[in-house]
């Protein structure tokens, strides 16, 4: 299985032979295995050339770089696996058609409530009481069906989501304090490491879209915007409970992240590099973790799961194929 690398060390990164080369600062030397590589991210300081990015491109390796504070700060992406105009064509009139739009527009949210609702259900049936919280999450399924704009639609799925975000501060243990979402910046451990895993969940599904010919800036719940690629903002949305949020509930409620994995510095509240290395190896972890697919009839693992999603859309958009989204099954 196609694998992701994290780099957290500052240095220098560059193609040696036909390997990958990491030299860091502190003239430490380590290469890494690109044949298989789904992922580079960049984490630290880390300088590279275009011989590098031609290698990566060569090989179908993207580059995610986190920036300052580690906030997402953009994707270097290999050529695409596939290219298609007709499938662009068909992706651009869905998006041109408001009922059209609209119908993917209400999968993707209702796909999303359906996997915050799995969580919400898995510690409701382990001593918590969520039964409010529940209702409220079916109460927005039911009021999808009647939305006739996005705006309505992404109002049904904020709903829902707070609804969701309220359980937060019963499942995680004593110490860590929720409090509602806040980012730009976070201002708590719990908000810091939503705006971590969500980031890695977004970088993730930009590499399984490279994969099809869909194009990652034309998307259907989410405006269009520049600098971002709005079709896996659609995407991760579905993948985020599963991906980021029970990997923060397992490492808080294991005490595998403390507070002394955090650091406090102008108004706002971020993991150290010990604590970025620790959600990162129980990111990769969590992606390849295998479920029977009840369509292929065989494991796959969730990381293949985002390309299976991007497969989906583009059936649609070319056959006519009614889009399902992702929902939890087991």
């Amino acid at each position: 299985m196609d694998r992701n690398y994290h780099i957290f060390s500052d240095g220098s990164l560059e193609r040696h032979n036909d390997t990958v080369r990491l030299v860091t600062h502190g003239d430490e030397t380590k290469y890494l295995p690109i044949e298989k590589a789904e992922a580079i991210y960049l984490h630290g300081q880390i300088e590279y050339n275009t011989r590098l990015v031609s290698f990566l491109n060569k090989h179908g390796t993207a580059l995610h770089v986190f920036g300052w504070k580690d906030y997402y700060a953009g994707s270097v992406m290999p050529k695409r696996g596939q290219t298609s105009g007709r499938t662009l064509v068909e992706q651009v009139r869905a998006y041109d058609s408001p009922e059209h739009r609209i119908s993917i527009a209400r999968k993707f949210v209702d796909g999303s409530i359906h996997n915050m609702r799995a969580n919400v259900s898995y510690y409701n049936s382990r001593g918590h009481e969520f039964g409010a919280e529940l209702t409220a999450l079916d109460d927005a399924s039911d009021r999808l069906t009647e939305t006739e704009t996005i705006e309505e639609s992404m109002g049904v799925e904020a709903t829902a989501r707070r609804a969701y975000y309220s359980t937060f501060d019963s499942i995680l243990p004593d110490g860590f304090v929720f409090n509602g979402r806040q980012y730009n910046p976070p201002t708590n451990e719990v908000n810091s490491l939503i705006s971590f895993g969500n980031s890695l969940v977004y970088a993730n599904v930009v590499s399984g879209i490279r994969a099809t010919a869909l194009d990652p800036a034309v998307s259907f719940l989410h405006e269009p915007g520049e600098r971002r690629y709005s079709l896996a903002l659609d995407i991760a949305d579905l993948f985020k409970p599963l991906l980021a949020d029970r990997v923060i509930f397992r490492l808080l409620n294991r005490q595998q992240l403390t507070p002394d994995d955090f650091e406090t510095d102008l108004n706002s509240c971020l993991l150290t590099t010990s604590g970025r290395k620790t959600f990162s190896k129980a990111f990769e972890e969590t992606l390849e973790q295998t479920v029977e697919h009840p369509e292929l009839n065989r494991n796959v693992s969730y990381q293949y799961l985002l390309r299976i999603e991007a497969y989906k859309l583009k059936k649609h958009l070319l056959t006519g194929e009614e889009y399902v989204p992702f929902k939890r099954w087991w």
